[in-house]
């Protein structure tokens, strides 16, 4: 447990350097729509390559998880644009058409794509909580230190 506690003490520095140097909503949109359909559009053109053996059609899976992952955070972007509430409608979403794109490979990459983007959800979770409490404990020192 220690060894852990010392692992989060020495991250925390790294999560504020990547936290005030992350992109902004309008740019990461862009950029997860393009990475969308380049994805998209190569996963298409790889079809039969990708649907021809065991291993190609477990990373048909794996490709249209990170179909999931892109779309999931151009969803995401779009809502804190608009000014929306994020919530489980857009990880439905997203997850619904990474399924359908993973049909068009092969029945066995719906199943992989699955099991992918349920651990990329998993540890993007992960990530914007550390990444969210390391925020908000920054937010709390400087507001008692009066910089804030």
């Amino acid at each position: 447990m220690r060894v852990l506690r010392d692992l989060n003490s020495e991250l925390k520095p790294l999560l504020l350097i990547s936290v005030e140097a992350m992109a902004g909503s309008g740019s990461s949109m862009l950029y997860s729509f393009l990475m969308f359909t380049v994805i998209l559009s190569l996963q298409e053109m790889y079809r039969a390559k990708l649907a021809s053996t065991e291993l190609y059609t477990i990373l048909g899976g794996f490709i249209s998880s990170l179909l999931f992952l892109v779309l999931l955070t151009f969803i995401g972007n779009y809502q804190e644009t608009v000014g929306a509430k994020t919530g489980w409608g857009a990880v439905f979403i997203a997850e619904a058409v990474a399924l359908i794109a993973a049909s068009t490979v092969h029945r066995v990459c719906i199943t992989t794509c699955f099991l992918f983007s349920a651990v990329l959800l998993y540890e993007v979770n992960k990530i914007s909580g550390s990444v969210l409490s390391v925020q908000t404990s920054d937010s709390r020192s400087k507001k008692y230190s009066g910089r804030g």
